[in-house]
């Protein structure tokens, strides 16, 4: 049998105590709620287990953080939402991941339309080596947009919130723009596909705090439209911007070398989860005894 034990009160665990740990949501009161479902997701690198029995209801037109100690998923989990981990060699995924009723696992599902409806901005701002205005009109284009494109350009700034800084510049590089003002750039280009869900992976990281700010400003726009997922490390941001937190913690196998398994140790409203948790960990991680 694996023994397990976690890294920081020690405590001896097998697979059962991991499977008790994970919160099984597996069938939501309102299913026309739910954006997207994670349903007993495990997700391996090689033979190495990342995570291990995902259930969680992702709503609509909310925004949910992803907290944790660095180690524990949550970027595979994110990214595993729309099948980012397929351009990982040996990445393997099971359980289902399901979209209007659609497992995107499955055989006969396109992952770049899937890409398409559930959109990502990474940490680093990452706009292409080309016009501000290329940036949005270029992936539309790509996917098949037919329609103003001066205007899809125009919306989707706006609805970044950076359109006042760039209207006057739309045929400059991507790369004059600011840190924030690029990650917001990458934000309306991610717009402008139309997606139906946004995963952010950390997307303020390497901004500054007025810059910040505005990306959290905007993501409460975002969420009347689209449906937000975040990874952040910040709890205050968290606390700030999200309306569900879900907590993953990690759990070291006892084989000495050093591997860990992730797992959901808790999800509920964010305010729940900041003010009185379940899970003694997740006081004690929200607290900052370890992280």
């Amino acid at each position: 049998m694996l023994f397990l034990k976690t890294k920081y009160n020690m405590n001896i665990v097998n697979n059962k105590m991991i499977d008790k740990l994970s919160p099984k949501n597996k069938k939501s009161l309102n299913s026309t709620n739910i954006s997207v479902s994670l349903d007993n997701v495990s997700i391996k690198y090689g033979n190495s287990l990342a995570v291990k029995n995902i259930f969680c209801d992702i709503k609509k037109n909310q925004v949910t953080s992803f907290i944790g100690p660095s180690g524990c998923g949550k970027s595979t989990v994110i990214r595993a939402i729309n099948r980012m981990n397929d351009l990982i060699e040996g990445c393997k995924l099971s359980g289902s991941v399901i979209f209007e009723g659609t497992d995107i696992y499955a055989e006969d599902i396109d992952p770049v339309e899937v890409r398409r409806r559930i959109g990502m901005v990474f940490q680093q701002p990452n706009p292409f080596p080309k016009s501000i205005y290329e940036n949005i009109a270029f992936g539309a284009r790509v996917n098949g947009y037919r329609g103003d494109m001066d205007q899809l350009v125009e919306e989707s700034l706006i609805k970044a919130a950076v359109w006042d800084e760039c209207k006057d510049k739309l045929n400059e590089s991507g790369y004059s723009l600011s840190g924030g003002q690029q990650q917001r750039l990458c934000i309306a280009r991610t717009i402008a596909i139309e997606p139906e869900i946004i995963l952010m992976d950390e997307p303020c990281s390497a901004l500054d705090p007025i810059s910040t700010l505005k990306i959290e400003e905007t993501m409460h726009e975002l969420k009347k439209n689209y449906t937000i997922i975040i990874v952040t490390h910040n709890m205050q941001q968290a606390l700030r911007v999200s309306d569900m937190t879900a907590f993953f913690n990690a759990i070291e196998y006892e084989d000495g070398d050093g591997g860990k398994v992730g797992y959901l140790a808790e999800f509920n409203s964010t305010k729940k989860i900041f003010s009185s948790p379940k899970e003694k960990t997740t006081q004690e991680y929200i607290s900052g005894k370890f992280g």
